[in-house]
């Protein structure tokens, strides 16, 4: 949870410096680890190394470099779900839970590549905070 809030601060403002810097190289990359993440959830497979790479495309955008060292230092555990059951355990709910996570992926590229910051800014809070809900009910044992 500590490392969800840290994400929340630093990831919205990454979101939105993305959505004004990002270069058509950028779109690319995000394009291609989102498509990855969608890939293995589709496939139900392991999907925690190409949602961290979406991620750090984010950074990346920024064109500012500390954004995209500080992720890397971070590594694939800020993920949650890196932390959670193997992906071996898709089960139909867990398969409705990532696609939601897909969905708020598709957002935030979506605010990104048309260049609205405020709307990548909210877009990514909107799935940290996600994240951080689920993570707590993870940790409480409720579903």
């Amino acid at each position: 949870l500590a490392v969800l809030e840290l994400r929340i601060s630093l990831e919205t403002e990454a979101a939105g410096l993305a959505a004004l810097r990002r270069s058509e190289a950028n779109l690319a990359a995000l394009r291609k680890a989102l498509d990855a993440v969608i890939a293995a959830v589709d496939a139900g497979q392991d999907s925690v190394a190409a949602d961290f790479q979406f991620h750090l495309e984010i950074a990346r955008a920024t064109q500012n470099s500390h954004f995209a060292d500080l992720m890397a230092t971070l590594g694939a555990q800020i993920i949650p779900r890196s932390r959670l059951e193997p992906a071996a355990d898709m089960n139909g709910e867990r398969l409705a839970y990532m696609r939601r996570v897909n969905t708020e992926h598709e957002n935030i590229l979506d605010a990104i590549a048309n260049q609205d910051a405020e709307s990548a800014r909210a877009a990514m809070r909107t799935h940290l905070s996600n994240s951080r809900e689920r993570r707590r009910r993870a940790q409480a044992g409720v579903g």
